[in-house]
């Protein structure tokens, strides 16, 4: 269920790369919903009965570019990383939490494995490099470019094994800040519109964690207008392998379901890059973390499901997966009017 990346700094894309690979992305396939259209018109239920449901199936026929969607092999990818941010303070717990929590992943203890249990989910879990935190971002880069374009390429190779269903999730002491720092960066205003309690900070806390944010992206001020060098400079390697993930599946036309305030700063990124490139994306839950629904809004988006939670570890995107397959069920399982001798309207 687990696998590592090591310290070392492997081969991978340099960024310009990165960037030509966003012209090849696919765009939805509208033939694909209109078959569903189609049918969902002779299903027995009135039109439009299903709410939401109805325009998730849609979502799934124009990603995975099938008239008749299911998903029967889903997968939940939790990316695991470390941050030297750790030393300024900005979290209660110490970053060997990380490791110790990647193990309960393993173990099968933590909440992400019950809610993939419950609603039958594939789980992955990637450690970046644990033992070699990034770069602390209030005095130095996060990474260099080749380890953040190697990290990206590390996670576009997330879902080598077959899905028909991606959601993205992270695990990372210290790695709110990092968000934080991202959004800051990518939409401007204070950096303490942008910083909550993450694992439990009290009002001093988030002072302090705020005051980080605002010196990281004051100290790269004038070299964060490309989104790739924002995420290098201020992100994390859980971050950077996120948002090659999400990039992978929509050039292999996978649907994904981003999770939550973390999660949501890897898909920004591409976001930033270009305004179409989330367009596969659905956004789980919007997180109690304080601006994660100031992010959606910068994006346009909306999530499916508002819970008051902010765990991470992927369990709103996980949750919201179980909505998603439910509605391919019902697509894919109900009876027409025909099948089931039932008088349709005139």
């Amino acid at each position: 269920m687990s696998q590592t990346l090591s310290g070392q700094t492997p081969t991978g894309l340099p960024f310009d790369d990165i960037r030509n690979l966003l012209p090849q992305m696919p765009g939805p396939d509208l033939d694909a919903v209109a078959v569903v259209r189609a049918r969902d018109a002779q299903l027995t239920k009135p039109a439009g009965a299903m709410g939401r449901l109805e325009d998730l199936v849609e979502w799934l026929a124009a990603w995975q570019g099938e008239g008749r969607p299911k998903v029967t092999r889903p997968l939940v990818a939790v990316f695991a990383g470390n941050h030297g941010v750790t030393k300024q303070g900005v979290s209660p717990f110490p970053s060997d939490v990380t490791a110790q929590m990647v193990a309960n992943f393993g173990a099968g203890g933590a909440a992400i494995n019950q809610i993939c249990i419950a609603h039958d989910l594939g789980l992955k879990v990637f450690e970046l490099a644990l033992e070699f935190p990034t770069g602390d971002i209030a005095e130095e880069d996060a990474m260099d470019e080749p380890t953040c374009a190697a990290t990206i390429a590390y996670g576009m190779e997330a879902i080598a094994g077959g899905t028909d269903l991606l959601c993205i999730g992270e695990m990372g002491i210290g790695n709110t800040t990092v968000a934080a720092a991202i959004f800051h960066a990518l939409y401007g205003g204070a950096a303490s519109d942008w910083v909550g309690p993450g694992t439990g900070h009290d009002a001093a806390g988030i002072a302090r964690k705020a005051e980080v944010v605002a010196k990281a992206v004051a100290r790269n001020e004038g070299a964060l207008k490309d989104p790739l060098e924002v995420l290098r400079r201020l992100g994390g390697r859980e971050i950077a392998a996120m948002a090659g993930a999400i990039l992978a599946a929509r050039l292999q036309r996978v649907p994904v379901i981003v999770d939550g305030f973390v999660a949501t700063s890897a898909a920004a990124v591409l976001h930033k890059m270009d305004a179409t490139a989330l367009d596969h994306c659905l956004f789980g839950h919007v997180s109690a973390e304080t601006a994660h629904r100031r992010a959606l809004d910068a994006m346009g988006k909306t999530a499916l499901l508002d819970l008051g939670m902010r765990l991470g570890e992927g369990t709103g995107a996980a949750l919201a997966a179980g909505i998603v397959k439910a509605a391919a069920q019902v697509h894919d399982g109900m009876a027409t009017f025909a099948d089931a001798g039932v008088t349709n309207k005139d």
